[in-house]
């Protein structure tokens, strides 16, 4: 019998160890090596390029028509207005605009992003409080910012209280239905494994429901800024604040002056600011995806 138990012992073990190799073999298979370095130079040319392209097609299109000598004297060419640009970048008065205006842009959106969630956070949990306020969410996204500055101005007078109202007004519901959205799309399996672990209310909410919907919140955040961004650069234009040389402001006098040179000059300001900021999102986007295992590392 030992001798038996002994040659089943020893018939076995090649076969566990070949089932371990197996196992492990398969395992490794599955195993995806995790890039470590997303901001190397390659990854970073290989987001900036398209941009670049993009850009240089733009200002190709833009030549030709100036050189087709279509609004002669009302379109002026890239080359007058990069000239434009550089001058102004030479001085304090482009800073301090672009300074003012990033500031009521961070606190605009800090505040949209406070009471969006907390909004979001509250309409998402209780049902007789969605019944009666969810559409009127949407409605409020919906609805052009423009809209909300005669009441603004009413109310706060031509102040940047005035132009904080309307950006709050214009992005907080966007942030609002990105919560909302990302809570309706956890799967009910793991909000009943919550509440059998005997999680509270908040914690659940803290630990479970914010990281499940993270993906679609953080979408709902950029197009939250979007609707943020497009809300002040209408405001600035509408609110002149003296002593306040907003980027709005600005474009307002370019327009006053008629001197599109040094408007088309802002609005590239506007854009490439719109850009870097854009890029931050999807920066943030792509790495949420890759934590989660939503990307293939072997193509980044």
């Amino acid at each position: 019998m030992a001798r038996l138990g002994s040659r089943s012992a020893g018939a076995e073990g090649p076969v566990a160890v070949v089932n371990a190799g197996a196992l492990a073999g398969l395992d490794s298979l599955e195993t995806v090596p995790v890039r470590r370095h997303p901001w190397s130079a390659r990854n970073v040319w290989a987001t900036v390029w398209p941009k670049l392209l993009a850009i240089g097609l733009v200002i190709g299109v833009w030549e030709i028509i100036h050189l087709t000598r279509w609004k002669e004297y009302v379109l002026p060419g890239p080359g007058a207005v990069f000239a434009n640009l550089w001058e102004q970048m030479q001085h304090a008065q482009l800073w301090q605009a672009i300074d003012i205006t990033m500031r009521r842009a961070v606190i605009g959106f800090a505040l949209s992003v406070l009471i969006g969630a907390v909004i979001g956070a509250l309409v998402s949990r209780i049902k007789p409080l969605r019944a009666a306020t969810g559409s009127l969410i949407t409605a409020l996204q919906t609805m052009p910012s423009i809209a909300w500055f005669p009441f603004a101005i009413i109310l706060f007078g031509a102040t940047t209280n005035a132009i904080i109202f309307v950006i709050v007004l214009g992005s907080a519901p966007s942030v609002a239905n990105g919560l909302i959205t990302g809570v309706d799309y956890i799967p009910p399996t793991l909000l009943r494994a919550g509440k059998t672990m005997g999680l509270s209310r908040v914690t659940t909410f803290r630990h479970l429901i914010l990281p499940a919907s993270l993906p679609s919140f953080v979408s709902g955040l950029k197009q939250a800024w979007a609707f943020a961004w497009r809300s002040l650069m209408a405001g600035e234009l509408l609110v002149i604040i003296l002593g306040q040389p907003s980027i709005g402001a600005l474009l307002s006098s370019a327009q006053d002056q008629a001197d599109m040179t040094t408007a088309i000059a802002l609005m590239i300001v506007i854009l490439a600011l719109g850009i870097v900021i854009d890029m931050l999102f999807s920066k943030t986007d792509a790495v949420i995806r890759r934590r989660r295992g939503m990307t293939d590392p072997a193509s980044a």
